[in-house]
């Protein structure tokens, strides 16, 4: 059916936009993420710049995008400021130096953030889909994020009609928007697999700018293959769970879980998979990985709501040549539905995410290196976290050769809190904190979760602080992050009691 809306090159669309808008882009990690319009602007920043005028863009997305967008626009000093969640190494670079105004945010408030005014007015969404119909109705692809959001409250609209996704990928998508306070209702989901949306995106025809017409793949990379850490790690999360429900405190027939981005998660999912006390179960999580699809084929996991598909090209082919089987068993719906704190809570999801540090009494760093610069971001963490049935953070007991544990005396950063995280597990051990007290979680985290060539430097730290609930010393706590960051090397470090007590 020939399209009443203007076919436009991808520089032709880029022209349209001026310096100081803001744009809504389509992505939910590379998975669905706009490419050929920003990598577009951004070759047209460079060219403006060169030519002594300002082109900067704010830069609004699901989570973290494909270096088409991230990474050109950061390349090209075109973005003036960003949220809520990145990944790439130039965007990286660029807000540590300052050079980029970046603010973090639980994933779950940013569409509502968005429609209450509260980030300003969004002159522009730009984002793919792999079917627009004329009375404005938008299939989206490989994620949805908060494209909804974008689209409603943008002035504007430009689409990447994406070939490299079928049309009939429609019917995956379960579009869902609740309403703004004081109108809002209950959201109306019971269960992983139900659907209260619609499969596209409806929008005011008159707001379609243009289409740019493309045929590119999402820019998804590979994570490391799993390793010995990594796949003791899981075996120690599967364990956990396992003994979770053999005492009673997990239903017999389990509970859906979330599960974070990275070759920890997979390996975590690849150990629930095979783990013999484990049933079959649903995910209700962000993103939905290659360990996921292969647990779906196998029928350990029976369904998978998320916000994104981030699978490698070769799984996301296989989906495509079965997608009747995968579209019965896969629901991708807006990251306020996937991350909705009430839905988390009532579902009784069991998350499990991964962390950068984890202090003596259960703080979690998932955000800044040495407490200063920026990873990524916190991402939906926070929202799984602060909610979850029963929540679990995951990491190494080294990181860096040994020169640094990420077991330390007090995070440099805090983005999840002791009263948030319940369960530590690192390839040493678990630490279940529940019902702990400060001293007591010490303890545990030292002797079952730290690396023996850091448990007497850490038991040194807090058994010689005898006041206070908390075993704490404001002039020690970051002792072996100084030291760090002096020698490159944490060992070491030694406690002398006088500096120590009283404090």
């Amino acid at each position: 059916m020939p399209t009443p809306y203007p076919i436009l090159t991808a520089e032709e669309a880029a022209a349209l936009i001026h310096h100081g808008d803001t744009i809504g882009f389509s992505g939910f990690t590379p998975a669905g993420a706009a490419k050929a319009i920003p990598t577009a602007l951004a070759k047209r920043a460079k060219e403006e710049h060169l030519a002594g005028r300002p082109l900067q863009v704010g830069v609004v997305t699901g989570a973290s995008t494909g270096d088409s967008l991230d990474g050109e626009l950061a390349r090209a000093d075109a973005i003036a400021w960003r949220t809520p969640y990145q990944s790439n190494k130039s965007l990286r670079a660029s807000i540590n130096a300052g050079r980029t105004r970046f603010f973090d945010m639980h994933l779950s408030t940013l569409p509502q953030q968005i429609r209450y005014g509260f980030l300003g007015k969004m002159q522009w969404a730009i984002v793919e889909a792999c079917d627009v119909t004329p009375d404005g109705k938008i299939t989206l692809t490989t994620s949805v994020g908060a494209s909804p959001t974008f689209l409603k409250c943008a002035d504007k609209i430009l689409i990447e009609l994406n070939r490299y996704h079928p049309s009939s990928l429609q019917g995956i998508h379960d579009i869902y928007e609740p309403a703004d306070p004081p109108y809002r209702q209950p959201i109306p989901l019971t269960d992983c697999s139900s659907r209260i949306g619609t499969p596209w995106v409806q929008v005011d025809p008159s707001k379609i700018a243009g289409i740019v017409e493309t045929n590119l793949p999402d820019e998804v990379g590979t994570f490391d293959p799993a390793d010995e850490t990594t796949n003791r790690i899981g075996l120690n999360v599967a364990e956990f769970l396992a003994s979770e429900i053999r005492c009673g405190r997990i239903p017999k027939e389990f509970l859906p879980l979330q599960s974070g981005v990275g070759n920890i998660a997979n390996a975590v999912l690849a150990a629930l998979g095979e783990h013999p006390d484990i049933p079959a179960f649903e995910m209700f999580s962000e993103v939905i990985q290659d360990s996921v699809t292969a647990l779906i084929r196998g029928g350990k996991c029976r369904f998978a709501t998320g916000t994104s598909l981030t699978v490698s090209p070769p799984a996301l082919k296989e989906i495509y040549e079965d997608l009747a089987f995968f579209k019965s068993r896969i629901l991708l719906r807006p990251q306020e539905i996937t991350n909705n704190p009430e839905l988390v809570r009532r579902l009784g999801i069991i998350t499990i995410n991964t962390a950068l540090e984890v202090d003596l009494f259960g703080n979690v760093n998932s955000t800044h290196v040495m407490g200063s610069n920026m990873m990524n971001g916190i991402g939906g963490s926070g929202d799984f976290t602060r909610n979850g049935y029963i929540s679990i953070f995951t990491c190494p007991s080294l990181a860096k050769g040994g020169k640094i544990s990420p077991i330390v005396p007090l995070v440099s950063h805090m983005d999840h809190s002791e009263h948030s995280v319940q369960v530590v597990v690192t390839e040493q051990g678990i630490a279940d904190l529940r019902g702990k007290t400060p001293l007591e979680r010490a303890t545990l985290i030292v002797d079952n979760c730290a690396h023996p060539d850091y448990r007497d430097q850490l038991h040194g730290y807090f058994d010689q602080i005898k006041n206070g609930h908390v075993p704490q010393s404001l002039s020690a706590a970051f002792a072996m992050h100084e030291k760090f960051l002096e020698t490159g090397d944490m060992r070491g470090v030694t406690w002398e009691k006088p500096e120590l007590v009283g404090c």
